[in-house]
């Protein structure tokens, strides 16, 4: 049985899931933590080798660990460095490879947190077969994992892709992480859907919203997605804008890679048709006729925690012994 086993990792910006997955992609074991609760990425560590220590002891030792695969927040494939993530507590340049090396006695690799889920849509999701495809992520943040002709695109430095941070309203919403105004990632995320609900409320008083009853501090995309589904008319108008945005921002993806699919994955995607039919109306709406109703847009086959801990593995298993 030795070295049949990956740990998988996926660092978001509010939690960490982690995993033990063996050759077939089965996660063996799983667990999670607060990653926001760590200001200092050592305490960090010492949780997390805490944790995976007794998911590592579960299946019979480090013995049958080949290697840790990380997905992470600007996450840099090349040098294993996690660099200037802007929803993380952790600053700079934090070399999250060679830490967990040291921590764990095992060899790590590194990947942006979005690159990892597409990795896991490409082996065990719905971008099974398909050489060009873009996997959206939609969470805390905003990220994207690129795939043409069967590669993940890393750019000469390692960090292309980051399409949560292109403008998409010059001069728009600040984006507190990057210092931005007007970035996707400020829309499309669900702390920029929160920012749009908040925004709805103060600027159209006259437009009815069981929302009102709540406090500012209580106004979560969870409780925006709710309301929706019970028809709220602001909470819908919330869903039907940050639709007309991310649509708008796919159709310019799609001009630039002409991928075979766009696969949306993360928390807001449970909203559903409430998100989609909005994405897809005004992303068909803004595409040269060469490109209209071409481009399948779907949602992740595999669950939201799998896929990114599957796609974090897929890179161990790529590590040379």
């Amino acid at each position: 049985m030795s070295q049949q086993l990956v740990v998988g990792i996926d660092i978001g910006g509010t939690n960490t899931k982690f995993g033990i997955v063996d050759r077939r992609g089965n996660i063996l074991c799983d667990g999670r933590m607060l990653t926001n609760k760590h200001e200092d990425v050592n305490c960090f560590l010492e949780e997390l080798h805490q944790q995976l220590s007794i998911l590592i002891a579960e299946v019979g030792g480090i013995e049958n660990i080949k290697g840790i695969g990380v997905g992470a927040p600007n996450g840099n494939y090349y040098n294993g460095n996690i660099e200037y993530a802007p929803n993380l507590r952790w600053k700079g340049v934090v070399p999250l490879a060679s830490l967990l090396e040291k921590k764990f006695g095992l060899p790590a690799v590194l990947t942006n947190d979005a690159n990892a889920a597409a990795l896991g849509e490409l082996i065990y999701g719905a971008a099974r077969g398909m050489k060009d495809f873009i996997v959206i992520t939609l969470g805390t943040g905003v990220g994207s994992g690129i795939v043409a002709n069967g590669q993940l695109i890393y750019g000469h430095d390692g960090f292309a892709g980051e399409l949560g941070h292109i403008i998409v309203i010059p001069g728009g919403r600040f984006h507190p992480g990057t210092g931005a105004h007007g970035s996707l990632e400020a829309y499309a995320s669900a702390t920029g859907v929160t920012n749009t609900a908040l925004e709805f409320l103060a600027t159209r008083p006259d437009m009815p919203s069981m929302m009102r009853e709540h406090t500012k501090e209580e106004i979560n995309s969870k409780l925006i997605y709710e309301a929706a589904m019970k028809g709220d008319p602001l909470a819908m108008e919330v869903y039907e804008f940050t639709g007309e945005i991310l649509g708008a921002a796919l159709a310019n993806f799609v001009m630039f890679s002409s991928p075979e699919a766009i696969i949306l994955f993360g928390g807001l995607t449970k909203a559903g048709d409430l998100i989609m039919k909005p994405v897809r109306e005004h992303m068909e709406k803004n595409l040269l006729p060469i490109f209209q109703n071409k481009v399948k847009l779907v949602f992740s086959e595999l669950k939201e925690s799998d896929a990114a801990i599957l796609g974090a593995s897929a890179l161990a298993w790529e590590m040379k012994d």
